[in-house]
């Protein structure tokens, strides 16, 4: 038999920290990357747009067939209305979903306690709940533009001890701001998902805070968020394996 490399091991654990973003405009195409990248990658982000296209049921397909879902729809209202909302991710099979931190303590505690509850009541797998910081195409003008004073760093990590304190298990943030998350927060377990990750060589498109997927798990990312650099590739599987490579690389 024989013995994987520390070099495999590491390239792994890599592979299943990344969430390919599954930001297309057909379902068929995100059956086809779901084939194509089942197996090379941990996770796959369902967003608005596919979500708006393909509904509930295209989420209940993916998890049955075994694939790992970021159900990502921001949910952000009412306590109540996301309350039930969380539920009903729940009950799709996702492994997480998240809610804006924006809309307080009392709108996430009330999500957890509903979320904790119907899922020991129904015997259901309790999905990972993660609070949104500030979005990575933000930066401290639009802050300003929408009535938050200070820097972006201050305000992801207010929000980041705002989802702890109502009992999320991590948040969405910048790669840039993890350091500042991990300082100033106390739990161990806490989750950081890291969007906006380009390859060494990749351009930005609409994103403003980004890094390399290196970069953001040097800084303490748990999950890193990947779309368009993957899924936009005349190789997607090469895509991957290149992005591995350059966190590999010494």
């Amino acid at each position: 038999m024989t013995m994987p490399t520390k070099a495999a091991d590491s390239a792994a654990s890599i592979r299943d920290r990344i969430i390919v973003a599954l930001d297309v405009d057909s379902a068929e195409k995100a059956r086809e990357i779901t084939r194509e990248l089942a197996g090379h990658v941990g996770a796959f982000k369902i967003g608005l747009q596919l979500f708006t296209l393909a509904g509930p049921e295209f989420v209940r397909e993916l998890t049955a067939d075994g694939h790992r879902i970021f159900l990502d729809l921001k949910f952000h209202d009412i306590p109540n209305t996301v309350a039930k909302a969380s539920v009903e991710a729940a009950r799709l099979g996702v492994w997480m979903f998240n809610v804006h931190a924006a809309g307080g303590s009392e709108m996430m505690k009330t999500a957890v306690e509903e979320v904790n509850n119907v899922c020991a009541a129904e015997q259901i797998e309790r999905p990972l709940m993660i609070a949104v910081t500030v979005l990575t195409s933000s930066n401290a003008e639009t802050l300003n533009e929408i009535g938050f004073a200070g820097e972006v760093d201050e305000q992801v990590v207010r929000l980041a001890r705002l989802a702890e304190s109502a009992g999320m298990d991590g948040v969405v943030a910048s790669p840039r701001e993890v350091t500042s998350i991990r300082s100033a927060i106390t739990r161990t377990n806490f989750l950081t998902v890291t969007p906006g990750i380009r390859p060494e060589t990749a351009t930005n498109d609409d994103q403003k805070r980004v890094t390399t997927l290196r970069q953001a798990m040097a800084g303490g990312s748990d999950y890193a968020v990947i779309g368009r650099p993957i899924t936009q590739a005349a190789d997607r599987l090469a895509a991957v394996e290149q992005i591995v490579a350059e966190c590999l690389a010494n």
